[in-house]
Order: C-alpha cells, then structure tokens, then sequence
C-alpha cells in the first residue's frame, strides 16, 4: 500500500519540478522522493543551489519536495516534520544554524528516514547519530585559501601593517564559523596583520552596504587596509558603499570574498576585488548520486567535499577557468 502511495506522489510530484531535461530514469528509482529544506534565497548561490539539487532530481527520476524556509529555523523544522509525515525516502537540508535540530532529526531517525546534510554542518552531542553524510565545501579550506591570497598579496606589496575588518555570514552557522576559523588560523602568526573588527552581514548584500556603511563611519577610508567578507553578496554591497564614497576597491582598501558568482568575478577581472574564493553551489548530482546509492542499500562516504580553488589578482585572469557560475 505504502509503495502504491508513494509512486503516486512521486508522479504528482515530478510534474511539478522546473522543465528541465531529464535522462530516462530507472524504473527502480520512479518510487524515490526526496524532501528538500533549502534555508532561503538570500543570494546568488542559494538560488543556484537550489536549481543543482532540483535538476538532478530530475535527472535521477526521482520526486522532489522542496520548501524554502526564508532564513527562519521554526519553518526549516516544520518542514522537516511535513517530509516525515509524507514518509519521504530521504530527507537532504541546509541547516540555517548549526543548533537545534536534535528532536526534529530523532524524529526521523524513528521513521528511518536516512538525513543528508547539504551545504552547511550540524552542531549536537549526538550529531553523529542525527545525519547520514554531509555534501558540500571545506568552509575551513575556504578560510585559509583566503589568509593565504592575503599573505601573498602583503609580500608581494611589501605591506608593513595590515588592518583587516570581516564582513562575517550568519552567526552560529557552518561557513561563518569555519571561514573566520580557517583565515585567522592562517594569518595569525603573521604580526603584520591585525583585526581590527569584525561584524555580520548574515550573507546579505543589503546587509553587506550597512556593514560596509557602518566601518567607514567607524575607521575612517584611511583606517581600513582589507575587507575580508565570507560572501559575494555582501562583498557586492560593500563595493557599492566603497564607490559611493569615492574609495576605489581593491586598490584604497582590498576586498577579499568567497563564493565565486558571476557579477564577483568580473568585478575581480575589472580590478574591482582582488580575490574570489571558489565555493560551488553545484551540489546536486552528488546529492541524488548518495539518495540512488543509499535506496541501493549500498554504502555512501561520511563526508564529500567539491573540487575548490581561488582566482586573484596575482593570477593569470584571462584564463578560460578563471569564470563564476
């Protein structure tokens, strides 16, 4: 009966996924829905997030659920409570914050429905207990990648002091925590460099301008040396107060961002941002790849970490793979 159900849904369901194109699926997998709690549409990335994990489902042939909690915790946990009551197959979110999620995924422990962490990591005691596998980027690599640029770019300018303000994600959540852990963890036993502030900009470009807004009024555009900024979206909006305000970016005051957007590489190209850390957002295929493997009964890896690298200006930027996505 249970199985009955749920191809049915899983057919419902797949005519409402996006038209894109999709390989003949296997007959095995027409059963298989997935729920999806994508944490917002805050930026760029998220959106293309977003549209990876649905195309593969699609590609996979499989049903998807997907809700978008709008940056609020309660309704990425309601969401996961209505994908435990539809007895999906598998359940894949992008935790907003690290915390508070121990009754919500022992809940679906109970049901026996496998957790697939995408993007960002959960914190708990029994966090181990609570999720299968987690796909997404080394957010600690991200952070030394871009202490890394910034040592570099120090020698090569034979900078003396440096006075570095971190524009940083939202607070408690995977990539705030480990992209600050990882730069200073890089930068820390170099006494050239120091910070001077560092505030949150929640991955908003709109927060970003009031980040940015607020550290001029504070510094002064002679008081700051670097922007360190754990996203394109708010790096965007402090280049757009940084011109307002007549201070060239990347030349009066450096700019350092993750991600890898469009609109961020070419301001790199345009000598508007002096480094772009790559984080993909294409997580999709390597998503639906575990769901097909784990409906298999086959073993899947803990953890899976995407291709990553950095463009700078001490590179070669007319490079074909120096692009965004």
């Amino acid at each position: 009966m249970r199985k009955c159900a749920m191809a049915v849904l899983a057919a419902v369901l797949m005519g409402i996924l996006s038209g894109c194109a999709a390989k003949p699926a296997d007959p095995e997998n027409r059963a298989v829905v997935v729920g999806f709690s994508q944490l917002g549409a805050e930026s760029s990335w998220r959106i293309a997030n977003t549209k990876s994990v649905e195309a593969a489902a699609g590609q996979y042939g499989f049903g998807l659920m997907t809700e978008n909690a709008n940056q609020k915790q309660e309704k990425q946990i309601d969401a996961i409570r209505s994908f435990i009551a539809y007895q999906v197959d598998v359940i894949v979110f992008s935790p907003i914050v690290e915390t508070g999620w121990d009754n919500v995924l022992n809940e679906a422990k109970q049901a026996n429905i496998p957790v697939i962490l995408v993007d960002r990591m959960i914190a708990s005691e029994n966090a181990d207990d609570l999720y299968t596998a987690y796909v997404g980027a080394d957010f600690y690599a991200e952070g030394c990648r871009a202490g890394e640029y910034l040592i570099r770019k120090a020698d090569a300018e034979r900078m003396e002091h440096v006075r570095i303000a971190e524009i940083s994600g939202t607070p408690d959540s995977t990539p705030m925590r480990d992209r600050q852990r990882g730069f200073l963890d890089t930068i820390g036993e170099d006494g050239r460099f120091e910070i001077i502030d560092s505030i949150s900009g929640d991955f908003l470009r709109s927060k970003g301008e009031e980040c940015m807004t607020f550290l001029l009024e504070k510094y002064g555009r002679d008081g700051i040396d670097v922007i360190y900024s754990h996203n394109d979206s708010m790096t965007l909006g402090a280049l757009d107060i940084l011109e307002k305000n007549g201070i060239q970016p990347a030349k009066d005051i450096l700019l350092i961002t993750v991600d890898g957007e469009r609109e961020a590489v070419e301001a790199l190209k345009a000598g508007r941002i002096n480094c772009v850390v790559q984080c993909t957002p294409e997580l999709g295929d390597e998503v639906m790849r575990l769901v097909q493997d784990l409906k298999a009964g086959r073993e899947i890896p803990r953890v899976t970490h995407p291709k990553e690298g950095a463009f700078s200006d001490l590179d070669d930027l007319t490079d074909p793979a120096v692009e965004g996505f």
